[in-house]
């Protein structure tokens, strides 16, 4: 690239230099950009919060243990009773705040028909958390 030139000798060699005028004008014009703009974003409202002492009153729900052994008996905490009593004890769970965890213990020779009445006993009183407890596998 030529520029023009009072010297007549290196008049006809292009220019080697980099112009660093318009790179210095606009790191300039950013600077005083940035020192504008830099106390706008640090500005924060004082404010004074209140302060919480209390502790949080976190309810421990219950659980229910419900077993079925292998001939159909449905035990309710260690307790024999009938399906109706069952059913009649579910509906009353559900209706407590929190809702109570069912833990159900089923013998491994059970009909799957009495699993599958419990389960529908339960979910038909709004009882949501149901659990199914196992015995680890002996190797």
């Amino acid at each position: 690239m030529a520029f023009a030139s009072f010297d007549s000798k290196s008049a006809s060699a292009p220019m080697a230099d980099i112009n660093m005028v318009p790179l210095i004008d606009v790191m300039l014009v950013l600077l005083v950009i940035f020192i504008i703009t830099a106390p706008l974003l640090t500005n924060a409202v004082k404010l004074e919060l209140p302060r919480a002492s209390a502790q949080p009153n976190v309810a421990k729900a219950d659980k229910i243990e419900f077993a079925i052994d292998a001939t159909g008996a449905l035990y309710w905490n260690g307790e024999r009773l009938s399906r109706a009593d069952a059913t009649q004890r579910f509906a009353a769970a559900g209706r407590l705040q929190p809702q109570p965890e069912v833990h159900l213990r089923a013998d491994q020779n059970v009909v799957y028909r009495f699993v599958a009445q419990t389960l529908a006993d339960a979910s038909g009183a709004g009882l949501t958390k149901v659990g199914f407890i196992s015995e680890p596998e002996r190797p």
